[in-house]
């Protein structure tokens, strides 16, 4: 269940670091009773980040199968075990 905290919340620095650490998602922050910010901790983003990055290269993978530009996975060992010599 995600954490919402109201804005005026932010002024005690050190709960909201302890929040965010603690946490295993992002906070959300309103602001007169409407989303405002996103908080969370570094290791949270960098998870997130890494999850990004992925679904990006799986995009770009399915772009690429959609216009032809890949080839079956035995072919393509075989495409490099004879370029290499292996």
């Amino acid at each position: 269940m995600p954490q919402i905290i109201p804005i005026k919340d932010l002024k005690d620095t050190a709960a909201i670091s302890e929040m965010c650490h603690q946490a295993d998602s992002p906070i959300f922050v309103t602001k007169n009773g409407y989303g405002d910010m996103v908080l969370m901790s570094m290791e949270v983003f960098e998870s997130m980040q890494k999850k990004w990055d992925m679904y990006s290269e799986i995009e770009q993978a399915e772009a690429e199968i959609a216009r032809g530009q890949a080839m079956p996975a035995r072919e393509g060992l075989a495409s490099v075990r004879a370029k290499y010599g292996l």
